[in-house]
């Protein structure tokens, strides 16, 4: 009788410990989606700033048509790539490939460098991409947390029996580091 009890209690507890490690999972998924629409709304403001970017840039160097176009449609496909990190993170490359041709062409034009209204732009474009790489390394280390129960014993197992899988990182540069310092010197 005492047998039964025995198997009864041990059955009970390690039911107790599949139902937490399955609930802990649930848990960090949800975590990296919340990280992840974090990510993808500071995304969504650079790819609000960039019209703006290039139309001022347009006003300094209108005959640079080929990068406005390729900015151009560099956002449209980062725009229409919505979703996981995976999905999202080539088109992002490209679109901080295209920008950063776009912010090159105002080393050919001093004008544009010292525009009031490009300064601020570009300051803000800085601020934003700051925020994004905040969000990715949140959400990475969500991954990551997530990612290392999902291959560690015991989690492993009841990751595999419930087919918890490795989510993605989401790696992508930022298109500028800094603003750059103007200084004017009357001689």
């Amino acid at each position: 009788m005492s047998v039964i009890y025995v198997a009864l209690a041990l059955l009970v507890v390690t039911s107790i410990a599949i139902l937490l490690s399955y609930n802990r999972f649930v848990n960090q998924l949800q975590l990296i989606d919340n990280s992840w629409s974090n990510v993808d709304s500071e995304l969504q403001r650079r790819h609000d700033l960039i019209p703006n970017l290039v139309e001022t840039v347009k006003g300094y160097a209108a005959h640079e048509q080929r990068t406005f176009e390729t900015v151009t449609a560099a956002r449209a496909q980062a725009m229409s790539a919505r979703g996981s990190a995976a999905t999202q993170s080539p088109a992002e490359h490209e679109l901080v490939d295209g920008m950063r041709q776009l912010l090159a062409l105002s080393e050919a034009y001093p004008q544009l460098r010292a525009s009031y209204h490009f300064l601020q732009l570009q300051e803000e474009l800085v601020t934003t991409e700051n925020r994004i790489q905040a969000a990715r390394r949140f959400y990475n280390g969500n991954v990551r947390d997530y990612n290392r129960r999902v291959d560690s014993i015991p989690s492993l197992v009841i990751a595999r029996l419930f087919r918890f899988t490795l989510e993605e990182y989401f790696e992508v540069e930022p298109i500028v580091r800094e603003v750059p310092s103007v200084a004017f010197n009357p001689h």
